[in-house]
């Protein structure tokens, strides 16, 4: 085993051990670190652009991420229901405000953010949705989305031939797509079998189908990443995990499984 390879499963390990009891243990705790990560997401993404992080409108970028995946609504009583999203808007009303009160900041420059924060945030909100709805619900899409990575690099290299996105992440191909596809449905159709009420409030066989919804979905969120960074020309979005990248590196798929599992009811 060559030493990169056993740096990236020792920390994958080590970053397995850590997640994996959070998302177990929910509540308070994992709801602060999903947020603490989706801050550390949006400050990655500034730094791809050259955006300074330790600035007022960096800090509110991340800001918005943060309160927006969060349900602050629960700890802070006075605010209605959807209290994250009015925090976000006037969060992102700050930011829009930073380009008229003598800051460097141009529009440009705020519209990033503002988007990347929202990408972010939206996200890690549906994360956490789906971790109150049960965890057999994270599970599933953590499942779905290492099974199409597995499937997909199995099946590449075995009859990748045809490329699926050449001038935006060379090595992925058509026949590994597909073959993550299918690794996703079995993993979902044992699934099903093991814990038929993941797939609550539709029928258990219905969402082996939606499996093939959500690897594309994971499929695409890792292409949109990769199109990001290769506009900005780097090859990871940060150094959070050695040997694997940034947290959007390890998060990228998730970002659009959980929100589409949102989508079509499963929470």
């Amino acid at each position: 085993m060559d030493k990169d390879l056993q740096t990236r499963l020792i920390f994958a390990g080590v970053a397995l051990a850590i997640f994996l009891p959070l998302v177990v243990l929910g509540g308070v705790a994992f709801q602060i670190v999903v947020g603490i990560l989706a801050m550390l997401a949006v400050h990655e993404l500034l730094r791809m652009k050259g955006l300074a992080t330790t600035t007022l409108e960096g800090m509110l970028a991340m800001l918005a991420a943060f309160v927006l995946a969060v349900p602050i609504e629960y700890y802070f009583t006075f605010l209605p229901i959807d209290g994250n999203v009015i925090a976000y808007t006037l969060v992102v009303f700050c930011l829009l405000g930073s380009i008229v009160v003598g800051s460097n900041y141009t529009f440009d420059d705020v519209v990033y953010p503002i988007a990347v924060s929202f990408y972010v945030g939206s996200g890690f909100n549906a994360l956490l949705d789906a971790r109150v709805a049960g965890l057999n619900k994270v599970l599933l899409a953590l499942l779905i989305v290492w099974a199409t990575d597995s499937g997909a690099y199995l099946f590449g290299r075995r009859f990748g031939m045809k490329k699926l996105a050449p001038t935006i992440s060379p090595n992925k191909t058509v026949a590994g797509a597909l073959g993550g596809i299918a690794s996703a449905m079995v993993v979902t159709f044992i699934f099903v079998l093991i814990d038929g009420s993941v797939a609550a409030p539709h029928n258990r066989w219905l969402l082996v189908l939606y499996a093939i919804f959500f690897s594309i979905a994971g499929q695409f969120g890792d292409l949109v990443e990769s199109a990001i960074k290769r506009h900005y020309g780097v090859k990871d979005s940060g150094k959070f995990i050695p040997g694997h990248g940034g947290v959007l590196d390890r998060f990228d798929s998730l970002l659009f499984v959980f929100p589409l599992m949102r989508i079509l009811g499963l929470f």
